[in-house]
């Protein structure tokens, strides 16, 4: 009898890479996918000390400012790198950001609940470089 899941065998869960275990927990996954879509992963090879620059932001004109500014910070540095607006929420929370517009750097949260401007943005940019 199986009264509340007891007597059940438990399910094997794979990897996305096929490898097969109890319970295998998001941190022990072997693959590079797996890693690249959570945050705390960077984007890819470093530009500069700085491979990746998001805005989160709920779409709304502060946040839009945000972005803009951000954009042209990374363009007075002479940054080859794109920066990304992220408004979906889920995508948000994962950064554990509780107040908008935030700026993520190589996936890091460096500033939140404030519009900066793109000079601070610069200054923001060239300490973490």
């Amino acid at each position: 009898m199986a009264l509340f899941n007891f007597g059940k065998k438990k399910e094997e869960k794979s990897c996305c890479c096929g490898s097969t275990g109890p319970k295998p927990e998001e941190s022990a996954c072997c693959c590079s996918a797996a890693k690249a879509e959570k945050p705390g992963s960077c984007c890819g090879a470093p530009v500069e000390g700085i491979c990746c620059v998001k805005v989160l932001g709920a779409g709304c004109k502060s946040c839009h400012e945000q972005y803009e500014n951000a954009k042209a910070a990374v363009q007075a540095l002479g940054l080859k790198v794109e920066v990304e607006y992220i408004t979906d929420m889920e995508k948000v929370m994962e950064y554990g950001v509780m107040s908008m517009p935030a700026i993520v750097v190589n996936d890091q949260v460096v500033s939140m609940g404030k519009v900066l401007k793109a000079a601070d943005v610069e200054k923001l940019l060239r300490g973490l470089a």
